[in-house]
């Protein structure tokens, strides 16, 4: 006994029925008919095929009206028709497939056309034009007439590939993207140290024209391929604003070492010291060494003589090294411990000067103002100050209450009450080091 389905015409025109005009076929139709040829049926479900030609479709560029109205032809579809010697056929009538997709009888007519010349269904025309079929008893489809959705199952494979694509390319539009936001942060940073430290450079306007030009060039790009190129301008021009402002401080550098504005309020020539007091333990040296090294590493100007004094009540002619120790450490020995340092330095083994501008760059990272900054190097000095705000990018964040910054400030105002020791700091984190042994031996 033949079974109707539901939704679909199963009325088989007799043959009084008069005949209509027949469809008229265009080239770009022809292919749809060919896939369908090469449908064999398979272990594919109708959810299959829709879900491999909806992720692909962005790539293919098909509309989402396209994809709406073969939404609905899936409705009439079931799995046995995909399966082989069936064929996936639906016939629902043309009033019902108008008044579901909202559209006119002969807009649905130009959009069943399209999807035909898209390559995505074939037309199975009956003799008098009619959409109409019978299903048998078990539901398998013995006569119909209609949409032909097996081009879909045809190319599923294709499909696939072409969504895989599109995940790819947009995996990589995002990457370059966030590349061009570090880029335009980079120069962000650039800009503000130029403005803040009062640098005149001759060649700053034309960076800054160069990279409003490359951000500008940006706008609209959506592929890989264009974004690449365009990105790497940005970055390009990043760099070479690095690289200036670069330039400039070390000439700033070279010129005197207290011409970079480092403290906000104006102090120079800041005694290098950071006020500790005494500890009360004998078997602690950690202060005393402390106190003895910051003396004798970075001795303090004697105005009578020009000399420094060292801990013992000498005087010495000797000049502190830019290498040399600051609380017992060394700038590289400080870079293995804060290797957040490392991102802002231009060689492996730097100077106490280019390790104090590169905790400039790394304190706006973790949020320490500039102000804040200012104060600290006027508490403890550059170099101190410096180690101070390595410290804290050594910390994990768990270990601050509230913010980094806000540690930083505890810090300063320890160092302004007298009551920072740094060097016990130092050694703690030595003993968590990889580089070092555990619970290191303080020397005597």
């Amino acid at each position: 006994m033949d079974v109707p389905t539901g939704g679909q015409s199963d009325r088989q025109p007799t043959s009084s029925s008069p005949p209509i005009g027949l469809r008229r076929i265009t080239p770009a139709m022809l292919p749809a008919d060919r896939l369908a040829e090469r449908f064999a049926g398979g272990d594919i479900t109708p959810g299959q095929a829709l879900a491999a030609l909806k992720s692909a479709s962005p790539r293919l560029g098909i509309s989402p009206r396209a994809i709406h109205a073969l939404d609905w032809l899936f409705r009439f579809t079931q799995p046995q028709d995909w399966q082989p010697g069936a064929r996936p056929i639906v016939w629902p009538s043309a009033a019902m497939q108008a008044a579901e997709l909202g559209l006119t009888e002969t807009h649905v007519k130009r959009l069943n056309r399209h999807l035909v010349e898209l390559g995505l269904i074939a037309m199975r025309d009956s003799p008098n034009g009619k959409r109409y079929g019978r299903r048998n008893a078990r539901g398998r489809i013995i006569e119909a007439y209609g949409f032909d959705l097996s081009p879909i199952a045809v190319r599923i494979e294709e499909f696939r590939a072409a969504a895989e694509a599109h995940r790819a390319e947009r995996a990589a539009v995002a990457q370059l993207r966030r590349r061009a936001t570090i880029a335009r942060n980079s120069l962000r940073q650039t800009w503000q140290t130029y403005q803040e430290r009062q640098i005149a450079d001759p060649a700053l306007s034309g960076l800054k024209l160069a990279a409003s030009a490359a951000s500008q060039a940006l706008r609209g790009l959506d592929t890989a391929v264009a974004l690449t190129t365009a990105v790497a301008g940005l970055e390009t021009i990043a760099g070479t604003a690095r690289q200036a402002l670069e330039i400039s401080l070390a000439a700033s550098t070279n010129a005197s070492s207290d011409t970079v504005e480092m403290c906000p309020k104006g102090h120079q020539n800041v005694p290098h010291i950071t006020p500790t007091n005494q500890n009360a333990n004998p078997s602690d040296t950690v202060m005393a060494l402390e106190e003895c090294s910051l003396v004798q590493d970075y001795g303090i100007p004697d105005e009578g003589n020009g000399r420094a004094k060292t801990g013992s009540g000498k005087r010495t002619t000797e000049a502190r090294q830019d290498r040399g120790s600051i609380m017992k450490i060394r700038p590289d020995e400080l870079v293995r411990i804060a290797p957040r340092l490392k991102p802002y330095l231009r060689r492996a083994s730097p100077s106490w000067p280019e390790i104090v501008d590169a905790a400039d760059w790394l304190r706006h990272d973790l949020g320490i103002s500039k102000p804040l900054w200012g104060d600290a190097c006027v508490a403890m000095g550059r170099e101190q100050a410096a180690i101070a705000v390595a410290i804290v990018s050594a910390k994990p964040v768990e270990h601050f209450r509230s913010t980094p910054g806000g540690y930083f400030h505890g810090m300063v105002a320890k160092a302004r009450a007298g009551n920072l020791n740094l060097s016990r700091t130092i050694w703690g984190m030595r003993a968590g080091s990889p580089d070092y042994p555990m619970n290191p031996r303080i020397p005597n």
